[in-house]
């Protein structure tokens, strides 16, 4: 028995340039915690940011999936993403992404059907394959030995999650009588109605793997020019050059995430993003923890090498005042041709994070909405 299923309309993948900004401009969120706050505080920020960039025209929200990391509290983006839903009407929700090798197919399936039920027709499902985390946490979070056991079937498991999303294994298939709930299957029901939509599904990537996947399957693609700007223009030329239309695309969409800060001040700008810089340095040698205030940063003692890796991390921080972020990411436009900006903004205070949006938002002359 053929049954019919969700589908997925491009516009719900497609945003609007608003203002003078040159293709949408949408929000990565890694719920950040600056030393001295909480999660709880670091969890009202997001709301205040989701709520800001919703009524200044920004086009989506994601929230990324890291683990074990006390700076960043994103660990579970379903449940952040169904409390951003409860404190937002408009704006699209998503996750940037689902660390797919980390879950059971079937679970992501029910969390992104409840949450689509919560907000119909503004949900996106991101997916990636890299752990969000170190090996050992990525070992507990799989119940693996080999960190990369999961994350070598991501194909099959993309495959199972979408037919899971479209309830549509095929007869003789093992799963076929297993349905996620809320779901298409609730159409099939006596008297069932069911929505018309299901949350898109994007492939995330920081190397080419995904970004031909993506192209293969017809499916936007996200790029994650934040931490791995030297892959950016030969990734996403690999997805243009491997896509091909499907039912969801005719053409390719991709966006690339940025780290942008944007201050009323340059040199309180170099002030954060030098703390944030800090911060990474830790973390990337095995001191993860809280992001350090910028009085610590200044405070600190930088390391030759350490001076190096703040130095080439922050090139590829937009930083500066609200006219030179704009011009940055003008210009980051041009040469890249991304069909979309999504835009994160690391810095302790949650005030400053609020502030950079508000500045954009003002540079680019995006409307005021209620």
């Amino acid at each position: 028995m053929s049954r019919r299923h969700p589908t997925v309309a491009e516009d719900e993948i497609r945003g609007t340039a608003q203002g003078t900004a040159p293709v949408p401009l949408s929000v990565l969120d890694l719920v950040t915690v600056g030393a001295g706050r909480t999660a709880t505080d670091a969890l009202r920020t997001s709301v205040a940011i989701a709520r800001l960039t919703e009524s200044r025209g920004f086009h989506r929200y994601w929230i990324a999936e890291h683990h074990s990391m006390p700076g960043v509290a994103s660990s579970s983006p379903a449940v952040i993403l169904a409390h951003l839903a409860a404190h937002t009407a408009r704006i699209r929700l998503g996750s940037g992404g689902v660390m797919l090798p980390n879950h059971a197919p079937l679970v992501i399936a029910e969390q992104f059907g409840t949450l689509e039920a919560m907000a119909p027709g503004r949900i996106d499902l991101g997916l990636g394959r890299a752990p969000g985390t170190d090996g050992a946490t990525a070992a507990a979070l799989r119940r693996a030995d080999r960190l990369h056991e999961g994350a070598d079937d991501f194909p099959e498991q993309l495959a199972e999650l979408t037919r899971f999303l479209d309830d549509d294994f095929p007869d003789g298939h093992p799963y076929r009588r297993i349905h996620a709930v809320p779901g298409p299957v609730q159409a099939t029901s006596p008297g069932g109605v069911q929505s018309p939509h299901r949350p898109p599904l994007w492939l995330l990537g920081s190397s080419g793997f995904s970004a031909q996947l993506a192209g293969s399957l017809g499916l936007p693609f996200a790029f994650a020019h934040h931490f791995s700007a030297q892959n950016t223009i030969p990734a996403l030329d690999l997805y243009r050059e491997s896509f091909r239309p499907s039912e969801v695309l005719d053409e390719p969409y991709a966006l690339i995430g940025v780290s942008a800060l944007a201050t009323d001040d340059e040199k309180e700008a170099r002030r954060q993003v030098r703390a944030a810089a800090l911060s990474m340095i830790r973390l990337r040698t095995g001191r993860p923890g809280l992001v350090p205030t910028p009085e610590e940063a200044e405070a600190h003692e930088f390391s030759p090498m350490e001076e190096e890796f703040a130095r080439t991390w922050n090139a590829n921080v937009i930083h500066g005042t609200a006219d030179e972020v704009r011009s940055g990411l003008d210009d980051l436009h041009k040469r890249t041709g991304a069909d979309e900006l999504m835009l994160t903004g690391n810095a302790h205070s949650g005030d400053v994070r609020l502030r950079s949006y508000e500045l954009v938002a003002d540079a680019y002359g995006l409307p005021t909405t209620r």
